[in-house]
Formats: structure tokens, sequence, C-alpha cells
């Protein structure tokens, strides 16, 4: 394989995508000090950036979905309170949908009362 196609063929790639092989490959053909067999694959992508002079963009960072707290936990806890005394009353009158869906409703606002409590 050419000089040029090689080339080509790991720019067409970025270095995060390709192998650790592939990776080793492109490093063996820098000058280096440092044993590449020894490096970790983001050793060996940061090793070739700098030699290539390749500016590290930032990567992207993933982000866990951050739920807005509305209430505070004693608004939280005062509605559970509610949603209880509507939930009985459903059970009562022979409600099965209605109970089961306010059941539902008061454990999602517990989960967010123990979220209010934790932050």
């Amino acid at each position: 394989m050419s000089e040029k196609t090689h080339k080509k063929e790991h720019d067409e790639k970025h270095l995060e995508k390709l192998t650790i092989k592939e990776l080793r490959e492109i490093a063996a053909e820098i000058p280096h000090e440092r044993a590449i067999h020894d490096m970790k694959k983001d050793e060996l992508i940061a090793f070739i950036k700098e030699a290539r002079g390749i500016k590290d963009e930032a990567p992207v960072k993933k982000r866990k979905h951050v739920v807005k707290i509305k209430m505070t936990k004693p608004e939280l806890k005062a509605k559970i309170r509610e949603l209880k005394v509507l939930r009985w009353q459903a059970l009562k009158s022979a409600e099965n949908k209605k109970a089961v869906m306010l059941r539902r409703l008061i454990s999602q606002l517990k989960k967010k009362s123990r979220h209010v409590a934790a932050a």
C-alpha cells in the first residue's frame, strides 16, 4: 500500500474509531522514545495527535438527564398524602384503574422526594 493511500485510509476514519493494532502501526511510523506497545488506546491517540500537530478537540461529554425539581420535599410529601387519600377512596369505590394510576404517581413522587433529599 502506498503512503498516500495509507494516509487517506486513516484520515477517513477518526483516530478514536481505529483499533489498537491500527494505531500502533501509525505510531510505529513516528519517531518515538517510549515503547508504543505499552501504551493504551487513549495514550496512543494522544501521542499520534501530538506528533501530527492535531489540536485535540474538546471531547463531547454525555450528560445524564437532569430532572428539574419543581417542588420542595415538604410539598412533595403533602402531595403524596393527598394522593394516598384519593387512592384509598378509589379502592373503596372499586375503581381499580384509577387506584393503579394513583399508586404509580405516588411511587414517582416518592422517588422525586428521595432525589430532593439527596441533593
